[in-house]
């Protein structure tokens, strides 16, 4: 059975972006293929290495974030990167393989220090570290010599130097140990953030997964909506609608999201009563993932037994890899 890997960093709860983007998908590639699903917490430290107070527990909120998702511990594997030390010793030999300029025209590391830049100007100053990230998610992949990258369309330019640093290493080696890992495109609705940029914790504009119903609804009543409607009957045009309709087209049916548009183009459904009931299906569309966040909450012994038992698996793998990598180089 071919090999998926992926991962998320860990930066605590995750939203709505985060599961229609990515998460759905991995619970339908689960049935399909061979997954490894991994919290990146040393990728973390990257933008918050003076910030880790929460560190831990955020590790646990995307844990509990994904098993309430869907994602199903007797089919996928969950591990978490820093319980895989053989991962950072991997990084150093590719580490040596990479070329600098490989890794400064790197998507990945434009996309890190981007994030990194919106904090004080003082901690804007790219570190060692970040340098390093892109290698860092090749070691990531290669450690389990994966196969395939579930990736969006706009992502599938960060893998490409996974691909080469792939190339490189067989190359020097005289080897055809690594495969080279292709991009599998994730099938995924896009959701914008409640002010219609991209949904991110740090734009204050998502919903949460673990939010209750009453923060949902009330988040969802500020989204914005058709800007040129100044009273509740005036012609709606649903197009036009910044975020609203845009979460009726995700959320509802074919039915409701043509009931929406005829009703908001002839002037009968206002705004706030098309967000509140809105809201309602998204709530509705969360329930069942909200009720198994709240027993993994409650039960975080079993939360840790599934990261322990996924890393000791993951980890039997990888020293396999490793060892091999160590005999193909000639390390002593």
């Amino acid at each position: 059975m071919q090999r998926i890997v992926s991962g998320m960093r860990s930066t605590g709860r995750l939203h709505l972006g985060h599961y229609l983007g990515v998460i759905q998908n991995w619970v339908k590639l689960q049935n399909e293929y061979d997954c490894y699903f991994f919290v990146a917490d040393w990728h973390a430290l990257t933008t918050k290495y003076d910030n880790t107070e929460n560190l831990r527990q955020d590790v646990i909120d995307v844990v509990i974030d994904w098993l309430a998702s869907g994602i199903d511990p007797e089919k996928s594997t969950i591990y978490v990167q820093s319980l895989v030390p053989e991962i950072a010793e991997l990084h150093i030999y590719l580490s040596m393989v990479t070329p600098q300029n490989w890794v400064e025209r790197d998507p990945t590391l434009k996309d890190m220090a981007k994030i990194l830049r919106t904090k004080e100007a003082a901690n804007s100053q790219i570190s060692y570290g970040l340098m390093g990230y892109p290698v860092l998610m090749s070691a990531d992949i290669m450690m389990l010599n994966s196969h395939l990258i579930p990736v969006g369309v706009d992502q599938i330019a960060h893998i490409e130097i996974t691909r080469d640093i792939v190339r490189r290493f067989n190359n020097i080696y005289k080897t055809d140990f690594f495969n080279e890992p292709q991009p599998i495109l994730n099938e995924c609705s896009l959701i914008c953030g409640l002010d219609g940029n991209k949904m991110s914790k740090s734009y204050n504009n998502d919903i949460k997964i673990s939010d209750t119903e009453e923060v949902t609804a009330k988040k969802i009543m500020t989204a914005i909506t058709d800007r040129s409607r100044l009273r509740r009957d005036d012609l709606g045009h649903p197009d036009q609608c910044e975020v609203a309709f845009k979460y009726w087209q995700i959320f509802g049916d074919a039915e409701q999201v043509n009931t929406v548009r005829c009703e908001c183009e002839k002037g009968s459904r206002g705004c706030a009563d098309c967000k509140r009931q809105l809201g309602a299906l998204v709530n509705e569309r969360l329930h069942d993932i909200r009720e198994r966040r709240r027993y993994y909450e409650e039960h975080l012994d079993e939360v840790r037994e599934i990261i322990r038992k996924g890393s000791e698996k993951t980890r039997a793998e990888a020293k396999k890899v490793l060892k091999e990598v160590r005999n193909i180089i000639g390390m002593y």
